[in-house]
């Protein structure tokens, strides 16, 4: 067999035991075989360039490109469903359905109601095109790159099945409670702020601008909904069984039934069962079965009338409040927590529960001793909801600290922020780990072989004190004495000497002023050119910027007002680090885009996206990722996306080719 025939018959085996192992849960091979695999597939298809397939089970892994995401209208608006959280609503729908039906005999499928992203896959020839979100149920996003790298989503559906040649699948993307506690932990220990559930987790994950991240974290996929012109029936629950015969992930816990009996107690095994699923549920979604009975009862403006979404009520328990405590994050964000008497609660023992904010504290008018109803509707960290009628303590609640707990400084709260913070970014350890970790961060040094646990270690050491310090690391300070080789030492030695070479936007966005973000610290840093002009800058020079408003203006001059902080920059300065605008970077600068929001779509000849991305922040103007009557161009290079071009020439927006925006800066190609 030649190597080219042998990609495409790895490919398909791949794609069978990727079917077997995530979906089926029934794997015929070892991890190790599967492995072996893959890397054949890896090396062969490395040779043979010209075989490349997106769809390939080799590009499950990602990329760290950045992926704008393109709005696509749906082919068919995705209606969210009416909710409810009581039984009689359910009789009353039910009701609806038959007087709707006149009285015909009708079935209802019931399924479980996932709480996740809803999503639209669409499939030609039995390969997966286009993945896109609900958005606003007209128009969505394109995440077709992050939505191949989840295992359980089919990229290519056996060869022979009786799929239609083009259809339609939605389903809902979550994150199963085994990749949300991983996930959670991760952020815990890097000092990150913790997801609230999986529904936030996943839909956070989805729209990551990075494919890798979708695909370290361990997202999945549920399909419940099948459309299209040739599909195998009028049953909704039998063309799902197809559709989980081709290979998609169908709940295999969909029940038809013929009574409202029948509904109520799927309803009653589910809000118990429920807690032993390893993906995260909040209800149960009812469907008249014929698709041809669907039709008939029809839409609102909002939702089908065939259809319902019954809500089960978050589990409380009721315990005893015993102490508040205050942590603090490494943003400076200070937040309660509560600690009570242990309880049973959705199936785990509870003994902490988050109180968020001083103004939650406030409402709640907690006291040590209280009798407290704990709620845990999806929250990694259960919520205290109020007190429980039992509750008869009295006196004076429990105040919000007025000081940092681990440094004594005193909070501040910034307008328009609900959490209070600390503000001793230079001597407070919580706050010099973030900051530390902001600083090795790939958007701002990007000094990749460290992370947080390694930056924890040495500054637990003595070895380092601030960002700074990373500088002047020795091989013999880091060196294992035990290890036969230290070559991570010396990857992590040179990482950090490559981050001299960082532009000087991103050192500026690294030495972590607040509320100075990536896009702000670029704006600083083409206006003035340098460090030591963004640090003599008035406020009153300040907000003459576009895009910088005062909080960011006294945030800077805070900053510089502070001889720590000054001795810091004068330290990197010392170090090697970029301090001002390259040369090149400096002549190309102009205002001929000012004003101007810029919209890039295609394929360029002669520069890369990037490039065009830098070119237009270089001469004043702003790029956009979705086009609106905003818009001042569409920057078009070859295969343009035929949504955006669609919608561009709806609202009369110019298209300007690649050599038309040359041209109008009049730069040369390189």
């Amino acid at each position: 067999m030649d190597e080219k025939a042998r990609i495409l018959q790895l490919r398909d085996e791949l794609h069978q035991h990727n079917f077997r192992y995530y979906v089926e849960n029934a794997p015929v091979i070892s991890d190790q075989e599967f492995d072996f695999l893959m890397h054949e597939l890896q090396d062969l298809e490395a040779k043979h360039p010209e075989m490349f397939d997106a769809n390939s089970p080799t590009q499950r892994v990602g990329s760290d490109l950045n992926n704008e995401f393109e709005t696509v209208v749906h082919s068919r608006p995705m209606l969210s469903l009416g909710n409810t959280y009581n039984r009689e609503e359910v009789a009353d729908f039910w009701q609806r359905v038959s007087e709707g039906l006149m009285g015909a005999p009708f079935q209802v499928c019931c399924e479980l109601k996932f709480d996740g992203l809803s999503i639209s896959l669409h499939y030609e020839e039995g390969r997966l095109v286009r993945a896109v979100t609900r958005g606003d149920g007209v128009q969505g996003d394109d995440v077709t790159a992050n939505v191949r790298t989840i295992r359980s989503i089919p990229l290519q559906l056996p060869a022979g099945a009786d799929y239609p040649k083009q259809f339609e699948i939605r389903g809902e993307v979550l994150m199963p409670w085994s990749s949300f506690d991983r996930l959670n932990k991760e952020r815990e220990e890097a000092g990150e702020p913790l997801f609230a559930n999986p529904r936030n987790a996943a839909s956070g994950t989805l729209k990551s601008k990075n494919s890798s991240t979708v695909a370290q974290r361990g997202l999945d996929a549920y399909l419940y909904y099948l459309l299209g012109d040739g599909i195998p029936g009028d049953g909704h629950y039998q063309n799902l069984e197809a559709a989980a015969r081709w290979g998609f992930q169908v709940s295999k816990n969909m029940r038809l039934v013929d009574s409202l009996e029948g509904v109520f107690e799927y309803i009653d095994y589910w809000d118990k069962e429920r807690r032993n699923l390893p993906v995260a549920t909040d209800g149960v979604v009812l469907k008249v079965n014929s698709l041809a009975q669907q039709k008939s009862l029809g839409m609102t403006a909002k939702s089908p009338r065939w259809a319902i979404a019954y809500k089960f009520q978050a589990e409380q328990a009721e315990t005893t409040l015993r102490q508040v405590v205050f942590q603090v994050g490494r943003t400076g964000a200070v937040t309660p927590v509560a600690n009570m008497d242990p309880v049973q609660l959705a199936g785990t023992q509870v003994r902490r529960a988050t109180l968020h904010n001083a103004d939650v504290m406030a409402s709640l008018d907690l006291h040590v001793g209280d009798r407290v109803l704990v709620e845990k509707g999806g929250e990694i960290i259960p919520k205290i909801v109020g007190k429980a009628e039992s509750s008869e303590t009295g006196g004076e609640a429990i105040p919000f600290v007025t000081n940092c707990p681990v440094c004594g400084s005193k909070l501040v709260r910034y307008e328009g922020e609900a959490a209070h913070y600390c503000p001793n970014d230079t001597g407070c350890p919580p706050l010099i780990l973030g900051r530390i970790e902001h600083f090795i961060s790939r958007k701002a040094m990007n000094i990749n072989s460290l992370g947080p646990e390694t930056v924890d270690d040495y500054y637990r050491q003595g070895l380092i004190h601030d960002a700074a310090d990373l500088y002047e690391l020795t091989e013999k300070q880091l060196a294992d004495p035990l290890a036969s080789d230290n070559k991570g030492v010396r990857k992590i030695l040179a990482s950090i000497e490559e981050s001299k070479q960082v532009p000087f936007e991103r050192v500026l966005y690294a030495i972590g002023i607040r509320f100075v973000g990536e896009i702000a610290a670029k704006t600083l840093a083409r206006y003035y050119g340098s460090i030591d002009k963004v640090a003599e800058a008035s406020m009153e020079s300040l907000m003459q910027i576009n895009g910088i408003g005062e909080v960011i203006a006294n945030s800077v001059i805070q900053y510089f007002a502070n001889p720590v902080n000054r001795a810091f920059v004068e330290r990197l300065r010392g170090y090697g680090l970029q301090m001002e605008l390259g040369e090149q970077q400096k002549q190309a600068r102009s205002n001929k885009l000012e004003g101007q929001s810029i919209v890039i779509s295609g394929v360029f000849q002669h520069h890369s996206r990037d490039e065009y991305k830098a070119l237009i922040e270089q001469h004043g103007g702003k790029n956009v990722g979705s086009i609106s009557n905003k818009t001042s161009f569409v920057l078009a290079g070859e295969n343009m996306g035929p949504a955006k071009l669609e919608k561009a020439e709806k609202l009369g927006i110019r298209i300007m080719s690649e050599d038309e925006f040359l041209t109008l800066l009049d730069t040369q190609d390189s």
